[in-house]
Order: structure tokens, then sequence, then C-alpha cells
């Protein structure tokens, strides 16, 4: 398959006319609130309200009207984080195939129900592995063992054709002049490699920044390899942009069309879901929301220009939002975790509460275990602060104490015991 411009251009434009019927065509609005904050022109493309809360139904039934007979009597197989199966079980129901949907283990309790929910009869979830690259695995795997053909996510020609649709109804839909900065999330890349392909085209002025999670820069090191690259590990916390490997097909297409990749840490991921639902009552999960927490890295070169934001998905589990609050507070400085030995005495818990908190912290965990045997003892301390400026002097404030203590945030492996 040729990843030639004008080619990838006559598809997408096919697939839009076969898609016309079957999904929604969301709007693009302009944001009020971010485009104060960032003194730009801010347009959100709202993939959040397609019929399956995301964009990835455009490339599973491109891809999926084209089976033959046969392959949809054998039925089909994929795997998915979560929105490519709900992608895909929509489809299933809609074509009237039979589909095997492999997901990981640490897929969100409300992703699951959504596919079931969508497919209904037609579709079966398989939980394995945890990630989204172990299920995968399995998935192939059975695929090629029972002759189904495989669904996959991302990397192939009728699916990135499809998710060029999300560009064509942007460039359909803006009216304000040029699009000067387009701002994508990248997980396996199918999305902008895509759509970038239909700008690079129709609107070559435009620059398109890809944003992936910093836990998991697939497409980052990739480019700056010069080729495809398989990560060791990676934080799945965005689980619907958190991929070992981009597809190769993809990353060819990428490494043409982006002007960069931006990496987001996931705490300002967290920070701008809440903002997000907080001001405009939009409700985005974690993959979803790459596009404009990626903004404070543009906030110069983006001012006075137009700008697109992709909202790739909004399902979000509402159970994830304490941890969401907590890696957001935590990022932004305004919530630490400590272990603090305590001599084991009485008293020692007032001398730190009166000589080490200051007027406006607040300690929202404690655990410590007296041990009798020693002379003190490790506590879990952790504290809620008003302002970030107030670290330092609480840090100072047991040095001067004399209490011996260690800041765990930083330390990933022991700080993800707690969050």
């Amino acid at each position: 398959m040729t990843t030639t411009p004008t080619i990838q251009i006559q598809n997408i434009i096919k697939a839009s006319n076969r898609l016309n019927d079957v999904i929604a065509e969301t709007p693009l609005q302009h944001n009020l609130n971010l485009s104060e904050k960032y003194e730009a022109n801010i347009f959100l493309k709202r993939e959040d309200l397609q019929m399956v809360r995301s964009y990835k139904i455009r490339g599973a039934y491109n891809f999926m009207v084209h089976l033959s007979a046969a392959e949809k009597a054998q039925g089909i197989v994929c795997a998915s984080a979560g929105n490519h199966a709900q992608g895909v079980a929509h489809s299933c129901k809609l074509l009237q195939i039979k589909g095997e949907i492999y997901m990981p283990s640490t897929t969100p309790l409300q992703k699951i129900n959504r596919v079931e929910k969508l497919g209904k009869s037609w579709v079966k979830v398989i939980l394995i592995g945890d990630t989204f690259d172990e299920a995968n695995k399995q998935a192939r795997s059975y695929a090629q063992a029972q002759k189904k053909v495989f669904v996959h996510p991302f990397e192939d020609a009728l699916v990135i054709a499809g998710q060029g649709t999300v560009g064509a109804e942007i460039l359909n839909q803006f009216k304000k002049g040029d699009i000067d900065f387009l701002f994508a999330p990248v997980g396996g890349g199918g999305l902008s490699a895509g759509v970038g392909t239909y700008f690079q085209t129709l609107s070559p002025s435009t620059q398109i920044i890809g944003v992936e999670p910093e836990g998991a820069p697939a497409m980052h090191q990739s480019l700056a390899k010069g080729e495809v690259v398989t990560l060791d590990k990676i934080n799945t916390f965005v689980d619907g942009a958190a991929v070992k490997q981009v597809g190769s097909l993809n990353f060819a297409i990428c490494r043409q069309i982006l002007k960069e990749v931006c990496l987001v840490p996931e705490g300002k991921v967290c920070s701008h879901i809440l903002s997000m639902y907080n001001e405009d009552a939009i409700v985005v999960e974690p993959a979803g929301v790459l596009s404009v927490a990626a903004l404070d890295f543009y906030k110069d070169q983006i001012k006075g220009k137009n700008i697109v934001c992709i909202i790739s998905g909004g399902n979000n589990d509402i159970e994830r939002m304490p941890e969401i609050k907590e890696r957001s507070l935590v990022y932004e400085g305004l919530k630490h975790y400590f272990i603090v030995k305590f001599p084991q005495r009485a008293g020692a818990l007032r001398d730190f509460l009166d000589n080490v908190l200051g007027p406006n912290d607040d300690i929202t965990t404690f655990e410590y275990t007296k041990k009798t045997s020693r002379n003190s003892g490790p506590a879990l301390v952790g504290i809620e602060l008003k302002d970030k400026n107030d670290y330092a002097p609480l840090v100072q404030r047991m040095k001067d104490s004399a209490f011996e203590f260690m800041h765990i945030d930083k330390d990933s492996d022991l700080f993800s015991l707690l969050i």
C-alpha cells in the first residue's frame, strides 16, 4: 500500500462518503476560555461527541465494510485499550459480523461495559494482559490460528483513511481563514497519519503537532531514531494512547507530515481533564485531552493564531476521578508525600503538627505502626498545600525540627504504590 498523499486523499474522500449515514459529523467549536487563556483562536474538534464517544468508529467501519461475504461470515478479531473496541463493536452490530474483542485487563470498566452494550450479542470481550501490546499479541495469534480477519486499531490503510475523515470535516467546517496549528493525539499513529495526510495536501501551511503522553513516547522516540522503536516499558495511565510501538505505515507517513511530537506529563493531562470539566463541562478521557494539554508548551508560538485541537475521546470512567485529582495535585506541586522518621515517644506527632505543619497545610495521609523494640519508626505522610510555594518552607521546618524524612513524589516506583 503506497503512502502517496494524493492516493490517501482519494481514499479519505471515499471514506467520508461511506461514513455519511454511519457516524455523526462532530462539531468544531470555538472555546472562549482557552482562547482567552492563550490569546489565540482555539477550536476544539469534538470527537468525544461521536456516537461511540471517540473517532475510532471511523477507521473500524471503513475497514470492516470492505470485508468479503466469506470474511464477514468467518467473524473478526481485534485488540484495543477501549475506544477502537467500541468502534469495532458498533460496526459488528451494524454489519452483523461476529467479533471477538481482546482488551487489556487494565481497561477501565466503563469502556468494557460500553463495548458489550454497543456490540450486544455480536461481540465477545476477552480480557488479557496488562497492556495493549500484550492483548494485541494474543489477539493476532488467535486470529491467525482461527483464520479470522484481524481489525488493527491503527496500522492499516483503510483504518488510516477512516481516521483521516476527521481532517476532512475540520477543513470543511473551519470558516475563519487558515488553520495555523493542528494538535492531534498520538497513540499508534492512525489519527495523525490520516488527518495529517489530508492537511498536507489541502492545508499545507498548517503546522501539525503530534501529542503523546510522556510515559509512552513511542512516536517521539521513533522519529528521533529514524525508525520504528519498541519501548521496553510504558505508563498505561493515558490508556488510549499508551502503546509500546507505533505502526510502521503510520510512522512512514507521520515522519513526513508532523512538525514534531510534544510529550505531555501524565499529571498535566490530569490537570486539564479537571479544568475542561470545571470550566467547560466537557468530559474527556486522558488521551482525549492530550492536544489541549500540549498548548502550555506552545503558548508563545500560538499567540494570535488559529488553532485546532482534536478532542479524540470522552470515555472516562467516573471511578478514575479520585486518581485524576490526586495526580493533578502532585503535578501542580500542591500535594507531597514523605516518609518521616518519628521518635517513638509521646508527643512526637504533636511536635510535628505544631512545629512543621503550616497554617494552611493539611495532612491527608498518615500511616504509622509503633514498633516497641525501636527508638524511632517511619510514617507515610501526605500533605496538601494551598500554594505550591509553601513547599520549601515546609521542608525547611522539617529540617529545623530535626525530623528525618524522604520526599517520595519523584520516586516513580515507590510513588506508584500510593496512587
